[in-house]
């Protein structure tokens, strides 16, 4: 991985191109899952389509991999050369004045760049990344070096709420980013909406966090705008968390994630077994 993230990425997507081949045609990686979801997420679309959708998402995630990789050695001014930050203005007025942020976080497009944004906050204040630790010791500490590079405060899962109460006392103010579109264990799946024409449940802890720290909410819209290059905007959901009505904010987040998605359906991590949850299971557990 070391040696890897020394390339050009000139040469990385070349890898990448290779990585494909090996990915999809021989490994098959998880491809019945692939297909499955597509297939019930775009019920009514041709073969053809699913099959072109397909194909290029399994180009995005062998980009993606070595993307991830290429950050341990990336310098923060090529990072902004190929990171496109918008609505920084609202982004450092609602800190400044709240003391605090919440990013709702889809696994969609360079997402993993979004931690170049500690170096549009100002210095004195802390972007906390929440993260779910890794089974693989060395892989967990090779990410959670890879996430704090350009000054990210990398929090595991578990330990959120505590140690942003910590920063609070410290009176340090932040940017708390969560990746929020993931599959919830039976002990956090606790909000349930139609998304991508299915049952779909959705782990509503960014919302709890926001309305116990009156944090404002926003969403990370994501855009690949070519190879190695994306933006991000962060787009204002709700100034007043503690004022919406329970799940007002997790459904937002589910809509805004749907109208992403289906703006360029390729950049979405379809590997995922994103609907394994049934309603029937949650309510046995």
């Amino acid at each position: 991985m070391w040696l890897f993230s020394l390339l050009p990425f000139r040469l990385l997507y070349l890898f990448s191109d290779i990585d494909y081949f090996f990915t999809y045609y021989i490994v098959r990686y998880r491809r019945s899952v692939t297909r499955q979801n597509l297939r019930n997420s775009f019920p009514n679309q041709s073969k053809e389509w699913l099959k072109k959708v397909e194909k290029r998402f399994y180009h995005y995630i062998c980009d993606y991999l070595l993307e991830e990789i290429k950050l341990m050695h990336l310098s923060l001014q090529e990072l902004e050369q190929r990171m496109d930050y918008i609505n920084k203005e609202e982004f450092l007025q609602m800190i400044d004045k709240y003391g605090g942020i919440i990013l709702m976080i889809p696994h969609y497009a360079n997402f993993e760049w979004i931690i170049g944004m500690g170096n549009i906050m100002r210095s004195e204040d802390v972007p906390v990344q929440v993260y779910k630790p890794l089974h693989d010791f060395y892989l967990d500490l090779l990410f959670k070096k890879i996430r704090s590079k350009f000054g990210g405060y990398n929090v595991p899962k578990h330990s959120t709420v505590r140690e942003i109460i910590k920063l609070k006392k410290q009176g340090k103010k932040m940017a708390v980013g969560l990746i929020t579109d993931q599959s919830p264990n039976v002990f956090e799946a606790h909000y349930w909406t139609t998304f991508l024409n299915q049952d779909t449940v959705f782990m509503d802890g960014a919302e709890k966090i926001a309305k116990l720290m009156k944090f404002p909410v926003f969403y990370c819209s994501l855009t690949k705008k070519k190879r190695g290059y994306c933006s991000v905007e962060f787009q204002l959901l709700t100034e007043h968390p503690e004022q919406t009505a329970d799940g007002e904010i997790t459904e937002q987040f589910a809509r805004r994630v749907e109208r992403t998605i289906i703006s360029e359906p390729a950049y979405w991590f379809w590997s995922h077994r994103r609907w394994k949850r049934r309603r029937e299971e949650i309510k046995k557990g």
